[in-house]
């Protein structure tokens, strides 16, 4: 039963991205104040079988019959991450409050497009919650941006919410630049309302020509990237796409960067292998980049920006940015502020099941392009 006054909370934040390395799962302490105490994390890795099949469903290589059971495979995955989770924490699952679980998304599709009148505005996560309370008996937050996506947002970035909750202090004015398989921002300052999109890819593209012509599942610290020499010709080509001149509110995945975008993308390509790895790192940046000069600046006066997701690993990478921007503004990262980088979009999720428990309005309207506020999240009750 859902209660008024809020207390102070355990809760388990799951979260899984375009990049599929696993499950990342933290454990955290959560206060009325919305202030966190984090307390441990684990990446729970999926089995090689279960990540194949993930794939295809980015790839639309699948049936109804396989989204029906990977849905509920996925639970056990989502399951088990929480219980390990757990575990190395010390704890026991009767020791925890909420789980909040982001599941997989395998389809979001946020543009208005219709169908017999009807409008065909979407998004599905699958990673059935029933089978995560059942396994671990914890209540369990999910599917968060369905509700959003109902009030005509675009049902991302919901970690927006994190951000401004965190990061919405002290004056600064502030972009919060998330690098993971697609990369986002979101701003954040005192005299102007929060806004949020996505710049484009992240390590999308970098983690599949790793693997395609290294063997290698991404760019470990830059270094296929490091040995390449950029091609303008090429990059130029990359550039022109209509998403990056769009306005914001707006988001991406899978289903523009996908497969057939990216091999597509590849015939133009230079034939050294370091080459591309080091034009399509800079593609990330460059993304990045002309989103601020396109997006950001005219609007706002940025103190910092500070770096997160898989990409602020890449050393290559964030000396690119760097160098784009300039020396003078001071770009950060998530653990200059005693956040562990690799489990922030798990902790934001751990987040909105709380604030969805007492039913306090955890969407950012201005990020989403919402109507209105609303409470994300349904419930499995354990």
């Amino acid at each position: 039963m859902l209660v008024d006054k809020p207390e102070t909370k355990i809760v388990v934040g799951l979260m899984s991205g375009t990049s599929v390395d696993g499950v990342d799962a933290c454990l955290v302490k959560i206060h009325p104040d919305l202030s966190i105490e984090f307390i441990d994390g684990i990446l729970y890795s999926f089995p090689d079988e279960i990540k194949k099949n993930i794939f295809k469903l980015f790839q639309n290589q699948t049936s109804t019959e396989q989204i029906c059971w990977m849905n509920f495979v996925l639970g056990e995955c989502f399951a088990q991450a929480a219980l390990d989770v757990i575990k190395k924490a010390g704890l026991t699952p009767e020791k925890v409050d909420l789980i909040g679980s982001h599941g997989q998304t395998i389809f979001h599709k946020p543009q208005d497009e219709f169908i017999d009148g009807i409008n065909k505005k979407s998004t599905l996560q699958i990673g059935e919650a029933s089978v995560i309370s059942e396994r671990t008996g914890i209540t369990t937050v999910y599917d968060f941006r369905t509700a959003d996506i109902a009030a005509g947002g675009q049902g991302a970035p919901l970690v927006s919410f994190f951000d401004e909750v965190f990061f919405k202090k002290n004056n600064k004015t502030r972009a919060v630049q998330n690098i993971g398989g697609i990369a986002n921002v979101t701003v954040v300052g005192s005299n102007f309302p929060s806004f949020a999109f996505d710049t484009g890819p992240g390590n999308v593209f970098i983690d599949y020509c790793s693997n395609k012509f290294f063997n290698q599942p991404y760019d470990k610290d830059g270094m296929l990237a490091d040995q390449g020499i950029i091609s303008n010709e090429w990059l130029d080509a990359l550039l022109n796409l209509d998403y990056y001149k769009k306005n914001p509110p707006k988001t991406t995945g899978r289903e523009l960067f996908n497969l057939d975008y990216i091999e597509t993308s590849l015939i133009n390509a230079p034939e050294n292998p370091y080459d591309i790895i080091a034009t399509i790192t800079h593609l990330t940046a460059m993304t990045i980049f002309k989103a601020y000069k396109d997006f950001i600046f005219p609007v706002a006066s940025l103190d910092q920006i500070i770096l997160g997701g898989g990409g602020a690993f890449n050393p290559v990478l964030v000396d690119m940015i760097k160098n784009l921007f300039g020396r003078k503004l001071e770009i950060l990262q998530h653990e200059d502020f005693g956040i562990p980088d690799e489990f922030k979009e798990a902790i934001a999720f751990a987040l909105l099941a709380y604030t969805a428990y007492y039913r306090i309005p955890n969407n950012i309207p201005s990020c989403t392009g919402a109507r209105h506020q609303k409470v994300l999240g349904k419930f499995s009750f354990k």
